[in-house]
C-alpha cells in the first residue's frame, strides 16, 4: 500500500518511520521548502520515551536536548522571587526529555529520508475519496492516487478542512495568545532560563546547550479580534501592544522581535472531534487532537499518535477501516487526559490577576524551604504522569511477521 502524509513536522516523520518498519510505501508532502529550523523546546515524557527508544532515537534525543539546569522566577516589576532547579522549572521525572523542535524534527527527517519519498514546497489541494483509492491533487505537481491519505499538518491543517470542514468546527480557544521568536542572547543566559510573571502576562526567555542565541516566549490574553495568522506584521503589532507597559527587559525583547526569522504566533486551543478518519483519510497529532502547548504533550502525543496508527494499519494488514477505527478506541482515553491536562494548565500557567500573580510568587519563593515541598511536587506532577503514561503500548507485528490481531 502507498500512504500520503501532509506534515513534515514530528508526526508526519514519525508515521513515516513506522510505516515504513510495517512495509508501507511512504510519500510526505510539506508546505515549507525545507525541512523547518528552530522553534521552542517541547517535552518527551511516560511513553513517548519509550516509542523514542523502539524508534532507536533515544540516544540522539538525550544527545540534543536542552539540558536546562534551572532557572530564575521573576515578578512583574524584574525583582528574584526564586531560584528553581530543572526539576521545578519544567515539573520533570527523571527520565523525562526536553528538546527544540526543530532538532527533534531534523532527527526525524535524517532517520526517514532515505526511506521516504519527500515533496517540500507543495501542498493539497483536493482529496478525492473513490473507493479503491485517493486521488489526490497538489499546487504544483501532477495528480497521483494513493491508497491512504495522513492529515499530519498541525493545528491549522489544511488536509482536515479539504476533508472534514472549516476548523472553527473543531478547535476551542484557551483564552490566551502565544509568541515565539530567537533573541541575541545579551542575558548571558547559559542553559537558564529566566520567567517574568505578572497579571495576564508571562515573558521566558531561555538558552540551551550555551547557545550563543536565546529564544524569548510571550503568553497574554488571546486578542479580541482575531489576528490573520498569514499577516506577521499584524501579529508581532498584537505582541507588541499585549505587553505595552511592561517592565524589564520586555522592551528589549519586543525590538528584537522584527528581526527574528523564526517568529511564530498562535492562540492556544484545542482540537475536539467525534472522529478523526473519513473514508480513507486519518488524521494525526495535533491536527486530529491538539491538547496545545500548556499541556507540554503535543509532541509526545504525535510519536505515540504514529506508533499506534502506524501499528493498527499493520495490525489489520491494511483494512483501513478496522485499523482506524481500532487507532481511536487506542488512543481516546490518552488523548482525554492530556486535553484535561492541558486546560488545567493553561489556567494556572498564566495569574490572571495581581493577586494570583503575588500569590504565585510568594508560593515560588517558600517552596524550597517549605517542609513538606516533596508533597507539594508530588501533587504537581501526579497528573502530568498520568496523561504521559496514559496508554499501554502494545507489541505490533512487523512486516517480516503480519499477523492479524486477536
Amino acid at each position: 500500500m502507498n500512504v500520503l502524509i501532509s506534515g513534515a513536522s514530528v508526526a508526519g516523520p514519525a508515521l513515516a518511520y513506522w510505516l515504513r518498519h510495517h512495509g508501507f510505501e511512504v510519500t510526505v508532502v510539506e508546505r515549507a521548502a525545507t525541512p523547518r529550523p528552530g522553534g521552542y523546546k517541547v517535552d518527551l515524557r511516560g511513553v513517548a520515551v519509550e516509542v523514542a527508544r523502539r524508534m532507536g532515537i533515544l540516544d540522539e534525543v538525550r544527545r540534543r536536548s536542552t539540558d536546562i539546569r534551572g532557572g530564575t522566577w521573576l515578578n512583574g516589576a524584574g525583582k528574584t522571587l526564586a531560584t528553581l532547579g530543572p526539576d521545578m522549572i519544567g515539573f520533570r521525572d527523571p527520565g523525562d526529555l526536553e528538546i527544540m523542535r526543530g532538532d527533534l524534527a531534523e532527527i526525524l527527517h535524517a532517520r526517514t529520508r532515505g526511506e521516504a519519498e519527500y515533496v517540500f514546497g507543495d501542498t493539497i489541494t483536493s482529496i478525492t475519496d473513490e473507493g479503491c483509492g485517493t486521488r489526490v491533487t497538489f499546487r504544483d505537481a501532477a495528480p497521483r492516487t494513493f491508497d491512504l491519505v495522513v492529515g499530519a499538518d498541525g493545528l491549522h491543517s489544511g488536509t482536515r478542512a479539504l476533508v472534514f470542514g472549516p476548523e472553527e468546527r473543531f478547535t476551542e480557544g484557551l483564552g490566551l495568545g502565544v509568541a515565539v521568536f530567537g533573541v541575541p542572547n545579551h542575558l548571558g543566559l547559559d542553559r537558564w532560563e529566566m520567567v517574568l510573571s505578572a497579571a495576564g502576562h508571562v515573558v521566558n526567555v531561555y538558552s540551551v546547550r550555551a547557545a550563543t542565541a536565546a529564544k524569548a516566549q510571550f503568553f497574554f490574553p488571546a486578542p479580541q479580534r482575531p489576528v490573520d495568522r498569514h499577516d506577521v506584521a499584524a501579529q508581532q503589532q498584537a505582541v507588541a501592544e499585549a505587553f505595552t507597559g511592561h517592565r524589564w527587559e520586555v522592551p528589549r525583547l519586543l525590538a528584537a522581535m522584527p528581526e527574528a526569522g523564526d517568529f511564530y504566533f498562535d492562540t492556544l486551543a484545542q482540537v475536539r472531534m467525534d472522529s478523526w478518519s473519513r473514508g480513507r483519510t486519518v488524521l494525526l497529532g495535533d491536527a486530529a487532537y491538539c491538547p496545545s502547548p500548556a499541556s507540554g504533550q503535543g509532541t509526545g502525543m504525535a510519536l505515540v499518535g504514529a506508533y499506534v496508527l502506524a501499528g493498527e494499519l499493520a495490525a489489520a494488514q491494511g483494512d483501513h477501516r478496522v485499523a482506524f477505527v481500532r487507532y481511536e478506541e487506542e488512543m481516546r482515553g490518552f488523548v482525554e487526559l492530556n486535553q484535561r491536562l492541558g486546560r488545567t494548565a493553561a489556567k494556572g500557567m498564566v495569574p490572571a490577576s495581581r493577586t494570583r500573580a503575588r500569590l504565585q510568587g510568594l508560593m515560588l519563593q517558600m517552596a524550597p524551604h517549605m517542609p513538606g515541598k516533596a508533597r507539594v511536587m508530588e501533587a504537581i506532577m501526579k497528573p502530568i504522569r498520568k496523561a504521559a503514561n496514559g496508554i499501554e503500548l502494545r507489541d505490533y507485528p512487523t512486516a517480516a511477521q503480519p499477523t492479524a490481531r486477536p
